[in-house]
């Protein structure tokens, strides 16, 4: 029997409203990873879920083209070869970061593989040089909120927990918007009013989540960098947060770039089920259907869930050198 290594990573909502680029978190919903590398070349995937039917299954996979990535920084020219097995639950080209899910997961896995060489901070630096920004991956890796900076070619980032706890609600429109769509609407210069704007709602969010200010929360997520230039290719998304708000939730926003919309919501279970009504009925309103998913923040991030040895052996891995 060969070796194997299964590694579960969390969806990501990013942005949260004023973070462009900057801020994210960690979401209940995962895809699972199995890999299992040969000394061979050849390359074989088998993908279950979401997106299962238009995923690569050659050499152009995020997931697997993110392993070798992992490999060749580590330097090894052992193995040439592999098997993914992947079970994806997170909606894809929705803005729930599937495709940072992909990058970590695979990053992760390859990292577990060669009995983990390089720490998280480092798995950070790697995710970002794939994806292009950190927002999505790195609450992928770290679990919780995170805020993250570029200082020079360096990613930093910290992680926190609010100090209440939330429920998130998700409204999924059924039908995808690409990230490179969603940024070709965005201006190349704002105003100096904008970006004060969001510099204070950023910083009143982040205050407001550490120190527990619930009620700071019905204006920190409003933004005018992104979204009023997105809500053309979300018809109804203001009169949804509108709803969202009206129902009982602190406030919503757009989740990374669209479509899918956020609503940060108190713990009360009738409040998110109340919440979910109105933002799907809001969709309804402009044609738009949508599901909506109920979840909570994950702590954790993106972790292995097991090794399997060559002899079948399975077991939790140790205490992580990842810090």
């Amino acid at each position: 029997m060969a070796k194997s290594i299964h590694v579960r990573v969390p969806g990501t909502s990013a942005n949260c409203g004023p973070g462009f680029d900057c801020l994210g978190l960690a979401c209940s919903i995962y895809n699972d990873l199995t890999l299992t590398l040969t000394h061979e070349p050849g390359l074989r995937i088998d993908i279950a879920g979401d997106g299962a039917r238009i995923i690569p299954r050659d050499e152009r996979n995020i997931v697997w083209r993110s392993v070798r990535y992992l490999l060749d920084q580590a330097g090894n020219t052992e193995w040439q070869g592999g098997h993914l097995e992947m079970v994806n639950h997170i909606p894809l080209s929705r803005g729930l970061g599937s495709s940072a899910a992909a990058i970590v997961a695979g990053l992760k896995a390859a990292n577990a593989w060669l009995d983990s060489p390089f720490n998280r901070h480092q798995l950070l630096q790697f995710a970002t040089a794939i994806e292009g920004h950190p927002d999505n991956v790195a609450p992928a890796l770290f679990g919780g909120f995170t805020a993250s900076i570029t200082q020079g070619e360096k990613v930093e980032c910290f992680t926190f927990l609010p100090r209440y706890r939330m429920r998130y609600v998700v409204a999924v429109p059924d039908f995808p918007l690409s990230t490179r769509k969603a940024r070709e609407v965005l201006p190349e210069a704002v105003t100096r009013a904008d970006a004060v704007y969001n510099i204070g709602r950023a910083s009143v969010l982040v205050g407001a989540l550490c120190r527990g200010s619930e009620r700071f929360l019905q204006y920190a997520l409003d933004d005018k960098l992104h979204q009023p230039y997105r809500a053309s290719l979300i018809p109804g998304m203001y009169e949804t947060f509108a709803a969202a708000k009206e129902a009982g939730a602190y406030g919503a926003s757009l989740s990374g770039a669209g479509p899918c919309l956020i609503a940060f919501v108190p713990e009360k279970k009738h409040c998110a089920q109340d919440v979910a009504r109105a933002m799907r009925e809001k969709l309804r309103d402009f044609g738009i259907k949508a599901r909506v998913l109920g979840m909570r923040l994950d702590t954790r991030g993106a972790h292995v869930l097991h090794h399997q040895d060559a002899q079948g052996q399975v077991s939790a891995p140790a205490a992580p050198k990842e810090k």
